[in-house]
């Protein structure tokens, strides 16, 4: 799945689009922390200038603004920059779901399909466990994939717990500064 962030109809590219076009620096700078500020404002100010020498120079001071706004987003994530990706891009069916849950005020759909997913896959990795439990104990390659199994089970049963009660959030210590944006060094 690509970043979220980073793709050219993501929340961060549509929040500098809305900027530039109500001239409102504030709409973009909550996507970027603190410490970003100045940087994105000289941004904005230039990209305000360019735009009106015409619609080619309008153009591309828009994606470097773009550009900006998402690179400086990324590094609040402590995250690298790798460039805009295209619009339209499959974001998987979480964040459709996610993002159609706060605009309806109802978050039922994203839960069922969260418990879902997570259900399958524990029930999965589960059964695998189960099918190389009984194994010949002379027979160590057998005995290797049930730890491996096992291993599998125990260790992502850990990780989405650990996940879910606050190690998931989408940033670090970073990030913080900006509000309560908070983003990991992952794709979002």
């Amino acid at each position: 799945m690509p970043p979220h962030c980073d793709t050219m109809d993501g929340p961060v590219v549509v929040a500098a689009k809305k900027a530039l076009e109500k001239e409102n620096v504030n709409l973009i700078l909550p996507w970027v922390p603190k410490k970003a500020e100045a940087e994105l404002k000289k941004a904005f100010e230039k990209t305000l200038r360019a735009r009106k020498m015409g619609k080619e120079a309008a153009e591309v001071a828009d994606y470097w603004f773009f550009e900006t706004a998402v690179r400086l987003h990324r590094e609040g994530e402590g995250a690298p920059y790798t460039g805009l990706k295209p619009a339209g891009l499959d974001w998987g069916p979480v964040v459709p779901k996610a993002e159609r849950a706060i605009k309806k005020g109802e978050p039922s759909a994203v839960i069922k399909l969260i418990q879902r997913a997570v259900e399958n896959e524990l029930q999965k990795r589960f059964k695998h466990v189960m099918a190389k439990k009984k194994y010949d104990v002379n027979d160590v390659p057998a005995a290797r994939e049930y730890l491996q199994a096992n291993l599998g089970f125990v260790l992502y049963a850990h990780h989405l717990y650990a996940n879910i009660t606050g190690g998931g959030e989408h940033a670090g210590e970073e990030a913080r500064a900006m509000g309560g944006h908070e983003h990991k060094g992952q794709d979002t």
